[in-house]
């Protein structure tokens, strides 16, 4: 059986592999079926007697094996049902111990701005409102304004309950493989005026997928935030707290909570044209105490939402 014989990369950032290629030659019978295998194919019923082995024995080996990369072990149909027929497929096994920190510097981020008024929807009830630097956009505290040809201004946006949907590019992520993305944003809770003790539950959606909810404390005031403009009244909200939510091939993660097992893959943010993210209140929350969510030129962020990925750009053709 002819099969294409690679090289097996070894580093420490992949210790998994690592463990599996030290067990597989670990046993002198594995080592000598490798050197049987090198000159010829054959299924585990001919290793077993070539060895004088039990058959379950030589299917053992053949799983360890196989497992590490070392053999291919393919179906074939035969006269008493279908047999794995075995063959050697590397060549050679290199081991990096410096490859893990290669990969890391590797390894860049890039980050996406996204103004809060750059919405591509919003579902909002009547109690709301969104205001650019300088003033009040639409009709104050109504819908209206979400809908305002110079939303795009917008630097403080509040509403009782009901959500806005932000659409991020991916055209980079198509280029190389991702090891996090994140969204980071200034968020708390909307009570009339600010109370700084008023809780309230602001869901994370990404793709169409809930992934998080955040416990906000409160409104926050008693102080004037660092970025507000002059003529921000003093008893409304003020400030509210950074929030960051990452998602990797382990899950979901706002600050250092596991949030949802949905990950890179099962969100297919490297699919489509665009990654949904969405932000806002349920209707039917526990703490349905509203959203205020800030922009680059209120509060004490000098930011609206980014969205940050950690991605390698060139990745190794590896086993």
């Amino acid at each position: 059986m002819k099969v294409n014989k690679k090289r097996i990369n070894l580093g420490l950032d992949n210790k998994e592999q690592i463990v599996l290629v030290g067990k597989a030659i670990s046993s002198d019978v594995r080592l000598h079926i490798l050197e049987y295998l090198i000159d010829q194919s054959a299924n585990v019923s001919e290793i077993a007697n070539a060895f004088q082995i039990p058959l379950s024995s030589a299917a053992l080996h053949v799983k360890v094996l196989e497992e590490a990369g070392m053999i291919t072990a393919t179906e074939k149909p035969g006269v008493r049902g279908s047999q794995k027929v075995c063959g050697i497929a590397f060549e050679d096994i290199y081991f990096n111990a410096f490859r893990h920190k290669a990969n890391h510097e590797n390894i860049k981020e890039y980050h996406f701005p996204m103004g809060i008024g750059n919405y591509y929807d919003c579902k909002v009830n009547e109690n709301c409102g969104i205001i650019s630097d300088t003033t009040y956009l639409g009709v104050e505290d109504s819908p209206y304004g979400f809908y305002a040809e110079n939303r795009h201004e917008a630097q403080l946006i509040w509403f009782a309950s009901g959500n806005l949907e932000y659409r991020f590019p991916n055209y980079m992520i198509k280029k190389g493989k991702i090891h996090e993305i994140s969204f980071s944003f200034e968020v708390c809770s909307e009570a009339p005026g600010f109370q700084n003790d008023w809780p309230s539950d602001i869901t994370i959606w990404v793709n169409g997928k809930e992934i998080s909810t955040i416990y906000s404390r409160g409104d926050f005031g008693g102080r004037r935030g660092h970025l507000n403009p002059d003529w921000w009244s003093d008893t409304m909200t003020q400030y509210g707290e950074l929030q960051t939510i990452r998602i990797n091939e382990k899950g979901c993660f706002d600050d250092l909570r596991k949030s949802s097992d949905e990950t890179l893959n099962t969100l297919k943010i490297a699919d489509g044209y665009y990654i949904s993210f969405k932000i806002g209140v349920k209707p039917d929350t526990e703490n349905l105490g509203g959203m205020n969510l800030f922009g680059e030129k209120f509060g004490d962020f000098a930011q609206g939402i980014i969205m940050s990925v950690k991605m390698e750009n060139n990745e190794d053709d590896e086993i």
